[in-house]
């Protein structure tokens, strides 16, 4: 489960940083013209985060509730990882469908040790 773990934090501090990063850079172009619905979108993809980090370290520490947190964070990563790819295939950017895509394979691999070991 360390893999699972690790992967969680590392997928949820990523997932931080590139949205502060957007921010930062004024690549968030929706801030102006969508303002409500990229707010619940950033908010719904900060609160993956979360329960990624949460989930994460709770499986790593080994605490009770860790499995079902890390279940359900996963849940909402693969979630988002299927959604958000259609906002770059729509500019064009298929790089990015190729790293959703990566990342939900290398996400399976990840639920199915947490499932397999408990």
């Amino acid at each position: 489960m360390i893999y699972a773990g690790i992967f969680a934090i590392v997928v949820g501090l990523g997932m931080i940083g590139q949205w502060s990063a957007s921010f930062l850079s004024g690549q968030i172009p929706e801030l102006k013209t969508e303002p409500i619905r990229i707010a619940f979108h950033i908010a719904a993809e900060m609160l993956t985060a979360l329960m990624l980090i949460a989930g994460g370290a709770a499986v790593l520490t080994g605490a009770a509730w860790g499995r079902e947190v890390y279940l359900l964070a996963m849940g909402m990563l693969f979630y988002t990882a299927v959604v958000s790819p259609g906002y770059f295939a729509q500019q064009g950017k298929w790089a990015w469908l190729g790293i959703f895509g990566a990342l939900i394979l290398a996400g399976i691999f990840s639920v199915l040790g947490v499932l397999h070991a408990g």
